[in-house]
């Protein structure tokens, strides 16, 4: 979450996960229509809004070499001047997620760069998003969204490939008090599938490696996995409310067997490593930081603590707490000094224009020396009720942040633990809060698995999390001179 935060809007935001999606059914276009003057303003007034919702655009090293690779495949596209009419964005987020808009927009994110192990695999999920603009995928759903009369023109044009939703969508009908703003759309099957397909001929007239569709698509499905197993879930299905896509295990077999006739090509592996060594992995300190169930922001001077069971994904926007007894997000809004009216201002932003939204009443509290407060209503979900709380905090410099929660009516809330563990944090805290980062080492004559997973900067799952990092198998084994990637403490 970062300083700049906007007012809140709720967001169920899946874990850390990869969900390249597809596209219309019918022939793949060997050819497309040049980029129109029309949309290329409507990606340039969006490209900003973009941006910000994703943690904003990195520069260096490694934002010129994405955008180097991603303008080389955009070529193959047939969009008429593909190097100088695509923009291809490295964006400062720590979830696993690429996007595009209409006008040659294309992102992907860093924490999404680093789980690839090749420059193919880079080529093959930026192409993946520049056929979702050569086949105009995003003007198809929002015309099919103004059909349905859902959503603004943001939420209508910006298209998720892996993540899906990144913050922000339907209202109190779904049963999760959201804003109105939906900055990515979901795609049909169909479409993402013809995304992939274009992937694959870009990948293929490129030169590189086509399997790398399906390599890639692998690594996340096991990230899927991981990350169900580290955050306790039963099993790696993103939960139905945060899912907007399908699951990347299905379509792993489905990309490699089109592949497969299309013959071999380069993969660039040791370049990609190369290129992205001392890349920022997972949170940014400047966004706050996740640390198992505690998260901690050392600019804003804050931590809670997230209850047992629930897991948290960190965005630029806001830090949303999920699980399987409820839903929650921390935020910030624009704070006058008076708690009362900070907390029915967020009841009435979560109603909407769909339903008048207000607490029963404002109560008055202190949590660990925080001037606090918080409201709660009951709402209609459908044919049962749902309980909607706002806690919100004062700290110094008139700024004041918020829990909003939504669970069962009736029941014990769950979050009432994480309400209590608000607190201010030290300088000393603040100082020792410390980035990760990728580092690329050469495998030496007895290195194993094992002991290179050691230097993993986690207190659980280093073998698991480096296995899947780096591609790896659960039996597959090192050799001595093949590079491979560790998350280590940026000092």
């Amino acid at each position: 979450m970062s300083r700049i935060s906007k007012t809140f809007a709720y967001a169920a935001i899946a874990p850390a996960t990869l969900l390249l999606t597809g596209c219309m059914g019918g022939e793949i276009p060997s050819a497309s229509t040049p980029i129109t003057a029309a949309e290329a303003q409507q990606g340039a007034e969006l490209h900003p809004q973009l941006l910000a919702e994703f943690g904003g655009a990195m520069a260096g090293s490694h934002a010129a070499y994405v955008e180097q690779v991603g303008q080389n495949i955009a070529v193959q596209s047939g969009l008429g001047n593909a190097r100088e009419s695509f923009t291809v964005s490295l964006v400062n987020s720590s979830v696993n997620n690429a996007f595009a808009i209409p006008g040659g927009y294309v992102y992907t994110t860093r924490q999404l760069v680093a789980l690839m192990n090749n420059e193919a695999e880079l080529a093959g999920v930026l192409g993946h998003e520049v056929g979702h603009v050569a086949a105009r995928h995003s003007q198809r759903r929002q015309q099919a969204a103004q059909r349905n009369s859902i959503l603004g023109a943001i939420g209508a044009i910006a298209s998720s490939v892996l993540l899906g939703n990144s913050a922000i969508g339907e209202q109190l009908s779904k049963g999760f008090l959201q804003g109105s703003q939906l900055l990515t759309l979901k795609f049909s099957r169909s479409q993402e599938t013809q995304a992939d397909d274009l992937g694959i001929q870009y990948l293929n007239t490129a030169g590189y490696d086509p399997r790398a569709m399906s390599t890639v698509l692998q690594s996340l499905a096991a990230q899927n996995a991981l990350d169900a197993q580290l955050q306790g879930r039963d099993n790696a299905t993103i939960p139905e409310w945060a899912s907007t896509h399908p699951d990347p295990a299905s379509r792993v077999q489905a990309a490699l067997s089109k592949a497969a006739p299309l013959g071999g090509g380069v993969t660039n592996r040791d370049t990609f490593l190369t290129r992205i060594n001392g890349l920022l992995y997972g949170d940014d300190p400047s966004q706050g930081m996740i640390e198992g169930r505690q998260f901690i922001h050392p600019e804003l001077r804050l931590t809670f603590t997230a209850p047992q069971g629930f897991y948290m994904v960190n965005s630029s926007r806001a830090v949303a707490i999920n699980g399987q007894g409820g839903q929650a997000q921390l935020s910030t809004a624009t704070y006058n000094g008076n708690l009362d009216t900070y907390i029915r201002q967020q009841f009435a932003a979560l109603g909407g224009d769909q339903q008048k939204l207000e607490p029963s009443s404002v109560q008055s509290t202190t949590i660990n020396g925080l001037k606090a407060a918080y409201g709660t209503a009951r709402v209609s979900n459908g044919q049962s009720q749902v309980e909607v709380v706002v806690f919100a905090y004062e700290f110094a410099n008139n700024r004041a942040y918020h829990f909003a929660t939504i669970t069962p009516a009736g029941q014990s809330n769950p979050f009432n633990s994480m309400f209590s563990s608000m607190r201010r944090i030290t300088d000393s805290e603040a100082s020792a809060v410390v980035p990760r980062k990728i580092e690329v080492v050469t495998v030496r004559s007895g290195d194993t698995v094992s002991a290179l997973s050691r230097r993993m900067a986690y207190g659980n799952g280093q073998e698991a999390r480096f296995r899947v990092l780096n591609g790896l198998g659960s039996s597959d084994s090192l050799q001595a001179g093949q590079k491979v990637k560790l998350v280590v403490r940026a000092r």
